[in-house]
């Protein structure tokens, strides 16, 4: 709750920021979805807080909002990625590191494949070179 509360305060007032979890602790998913739209929420964008899209972030978080997102049909809904690679997470690791940031990615510069081998995908559904391919496709 305490990201949650630091989002909060990042985004304001206006945006009305709640936290769940998936299994195991309190509030759910589901609870987390009413107290959404009870409090005036007329969309939800849930954002799994987890490094990298497993199974838990392609596939079970988004039926766990879909089924509770069902209680409140007027009520738009989305499902996010997680984290992946995102060249402010490198940055962030250095920093907890207490490692000097040697050079600055801009997020264009970091749309492409860091796979040494340049095997564009390898990383999956966090790979930002496939997801720059298919932004410039559409």
């Amino acid at each position: 709750s305490c990201m949650a509360n630091l989002l909060q305060h990042v985004v304001g007032d206006d945006i009305l920021v709640r936290h769940a979890h998936m299994e195991l602790a309190e509030p759910s998913i589901a609870a987390g979805f009413a107290d959404c739209v009870q409090n005036g929420a007329t969309e939800v964008i849930a954002f799994p807080y987890m490094l990298s899209p497993g199974k838990h972030v392609t596939r079970d978080v988004p039926r766990l909002v879909a089924e509770a997102a069902q209680a409140f049909p007027q009520v738009s809904y989305r499902v996010t990625g997680a984290f992946g690679v995102h060249e402010k997470l490198a940055e962030l690791i250095a920093l907890r590191a207490g490692v000097d940031v040697a050079k600055h990615v801009t997020a264009e510069e970091a749309c492409r494949c860091w796979d040494t081998e340049g095997r564009v995908g390898s990383c999956g559904a966090a790979c930002a070179a496939r997801a720059a391919v298919v932004e410039s496709t559409n």
